[in-house]
């Protein structure tokens, strides 16, 4: 790894860190970094399905939380960042053809077409450091990996050709955890609000823990452990995959959008005390 891939940056700061991916600085996913701020899923989708894309958020807004969209043709949403550039700040991406993944770029600008709308959804890393701060043990990231994900056997609701299965994240936590975290997470709609189920994965269609979506994250529970799933944002990606759409841009792995949006100005209640 080169010096200048080495070289430190203020890994609180969402400006900080998204100029260290887009200039290489940082390669590792980014649920650790700037944790008070908001993080989100990207999906990139041509002009001619984004109102179609965009109703299908609407129909399922646990999974698809929306933050942001970007105007057709701009890699730019300025509320999210002022020097936002989702062409290149990402740090990883997965381009879809005719609904088949073809590429894994660290960067879209040859890719970026007059035509495409970005749309930025809300992520549940935006509340795993709220969760530890109310004291919920977040094993995933004591062991340094991150939760994984799961396709369920719940559908969404469709909207023009978007649909398909529920998409969920997974946190292995015990008993008095899964309480807190319930009570805590449903605060923030935004980052897909309180689980959808916890315990039995088969009750929603999970075969196996050890097979997650995209092969990454904790899978192993301990013996006082529940598995606890919230909708994730992935569920986009297996809709854009159904729509068989011309292209589509997605964010890789957990490669997520970093804005300058505070965590604690996206909880429901106002007046409740400071998470962080």
């Amino acid at each position: 790894m080169s010096a200048a891939a080495d070289a430190p940056f203020d890994t609180d700061s969402p400006a900080a860190v998204r100029r260290a991916i887009r200039e290489g600085r940082h390669r590792g996913f980014t649920n650790l970094l700037a944790r008070r701020h908001v993080q989100g899923n990207l999906m990139i989708v041509p002009a001619a399905q984004a109102d179609a894309f965009a109703e299908y958020c609407a129909l399922n807004p646990r999974a698809l939380p929306l933050l942001g969209r970007s105007e057709p043709g701009s890699p730019f949403i300025p509320a999210l960042g002022r020097d936002l550039d989702l062409r290149t700040d990402v740090g990883g991406y997965t381009v879809f053809v005719d609904g088949e993944p073809v590429d894994t770029p660290r960067d879209i600008t040859s890719r970026w077409r007059d035509d495409l709308v970005a749309f930025v959804l809300g992520c549940s890393f935006s509340f795993e450091a709220v969760l530890q701060a109310h004291g919920v043990r977040l094993r995933h990231l004591e062991e340094g990996n991150v939760s994984a994900m799961y396709v369920t056997g719940v559908p969404t609701r469709p909207a023009g050709p978007f649909g398909g299965p529920l998409v969920v994240s997974m946190r292995a936590l015990r008993a008095a955890d899964a309480i807190r975290a319930i009570a805590v997470s449903q605060r923030y709609p935004l980052f897909h609000g309180e689980p959808v189920h916890l315990g039995t994965p088969s009750l929603i269609g999970i075969a196996d823990l050890a097979q997650s979506y995209g092969g990454h994250g904790l899978t192993q529970l301990h013996d006082d452990e529940l598995p606890v799933f919230w909708a994730c944002g992935a569920t986009a990606q297996l809709a854009a995959r159904q729509a068989g759409l011309p292209l589509c841009i997605t964010h890789h792995k957990a490669h997520m959008v970093v804005t300058d949006l505070l965590v604690t100005d996206a909880a429901s209640n106002p007046l409740c005390e400071a998470d962080l």
